[in-house]
């Protein structure tokens, strides 16, 4: 039997309909979109943000996979007029949305606990009585790889569905080695599995664990000494041409002070690995100007960042990832303060944190809508922050999130006549059709 038919037949019947799509070819002209958003400039510092660059009318042209050109419906008509086409029908054409930080993959579930903050528990207080983090890795732990995989896959789907093609995927449920590298096989299996494309993370140092309570810093000096090298032996042998994940650390009241979290990024940097940082989710501890300093990718949260640490976003290359579903899901006020890190000439991303504590959400077009009521975006703006913004908070601005040539042709057809029904509208998928590297996946 072929493997694509093998895997339609393991499938359900959602994943047989995407896999038989990539037996269709991967040339065509997309044309008569009433707005195509190109975004086609560099990451969106400060008051830049919301540059969508758009073309009325618009077309793309899409070889092997990459974007050849870009312009006017007439134009490209009048110059490939024998090219395969895919109407756009007066629909809106953009960049694939990429979604820099996530928690996709982990078993299990903590419903009881969303019960548990409705009766007035706070997050720190779940978490200190074992439940929040800990509760998933002790699913997690359980979890074998197939049964990772098969978690994990649905979520994927419906966040491709929903128009998030390049997604970034951590750890952080094992935090034993055994387990994270478990959960990065279950990453790899699903990457190789496509149609999304993947961006790992590795967040051993997610929380204490269980066994660890009381010597935090023994835990510490175990990942930056121990689980960092063992790890970049192991992706060596797995992941085959893949760069190296990215290391995360939750510096956070409850999980790594500064110091321990500044142990563990040094560490990782010195051995290659690329750098994120969760920070001044719930308390200012610095994590943000640690990562400035560090040259980290990003810094992630931000909710009680300082004005100093804003100030220290400006000066270097770390993207600020705001995470507006997390105070949604938790239902606080507080959200990151987009505008103060735009004002002080900050890059900003946008991103779902799905999770399965706080955000158990495959909606990244919700996030927007919340980005624009709570952090108070255009829906522009939100458009950028979660395309090409968001590329650069995964280092990859240089192959997704905007639709320029020679770019890969990761893009949307979203069935409405105007880009500003993203953040509009919310609580449904405006996506009609998805395109991952020139092949066409419809949602009807």
């Amino acid at each position: 039997m072929p493997p694509f038919l093998q895997k339609i037949e393991e499938c359900s019947i959602v994943e047989a309909m995407l896999h038989l799509t990539l037996l269709h070819g991967k040339k065509m002209l997309i044309h008569s979109a009433t707005q195509l958003l190109t975004i086609a400039t560099p990451p969106q510092k400060g008051s830049d943000l919301g540059q969508l660059n758009i073309i009325e009318d618009g077309a793309v042209l899409v070889r092997d996979g990459k974007i050849a050109e870009v312009g006017s419906s007439q134009e490209l008509w009048e110059k490939y007029a024998d090219e395969e086409q895919l109407d756009a029908a007066g629909r809106v054409v953009m960049p694939g949305f990429v979604d820099p930080h996530t928690h996709v993959v982990w078993a299990g579930d903590r419903a009881a606990e969303f019960e548990m903050r409705l009766q007035g528990k706070t997050y720190l207080e779940i978490l200190e009585a074992g439940g929040g983090i800990l509760s998933t890795v002790e699913s997690t732990r359980a979890a074998s790889l197939e049964q990772l995989v098969k978690e994990t896959r649905p979520r994927l789907q419906s966040m491709f569905q929903h128009g998030a093609t390049t997604i970034e995927a951590k750890t952080g449920y094992g935090l034993d080695l055994e387990t994270e590298t478990r959960m990065l096989e279950a990453l790899l299996v699903l990457d190789d599995e496509g149609p999304w494309e993947l961006a790992f993370t590795f967040l051993g140092a997610h929380a204490v664990p269980p066994e660890y309570v009381n010597k935090e810093d023994e835990y510490t000096t175990l990942v930056a000494d121990e689980m960092l090298p063992a790890l970049k032996v192991w992706w060596g042998e797995k992941a085959g041409e893949r760069q190296l994940p990215f290391v995360d650390v939750f510096c956070e009241t409850g999980a790594f002070s500064l110091a321990q979290t500044e142990l563990i990024l040094v560490a990782a940097k010195e051995l290659g690995f690329p750098l994120k940082v969760h920070a001044d989710e719930f308390d200012n501890l610095g994590g943000t100007a640690l990562a400035v300093e560090l040259g980290a990718a990003s810094a992630d949260h931000l909710v009680s960042i300082s004005e100093k640490d804003v100030e220290a976003l400006a000066s270097g290359i770390t993207v600020a990832v705001g995470l507006p579903g997390t105070p949604f899901g938790l239902a606080e006020g507080d959200y990151t303060p987009a505008k103060d890190i735009l004002e002080a000439g900050g890059t900003l991303a946008i991103a779902s944190d799905l999770n399965p504590g706080t955000a158990w959400c495959e909606n990244i077009q919700f996030a927007l809508a919340l980005a624009c009521r709570y952090m108070k975006l255009t829906p522009a703006q939100a458009i950028a922050a979660a395309t090409i913004n968001a590329a650069a908070a995964i280092g990859r601005h240089e192959d997704v999130g905007s639709v320029e040539a020679g770019k890969q042709a990761d893009l949307l057809i979203l069935d409405v006549p105007d880009y500003r029904h993203l953040g509009y509208r919310f609580g449904t998928n405006l996506v009609q059709s998805v395109i991952k590297e020139g092949v066409v996946y419809p949602n009807d």
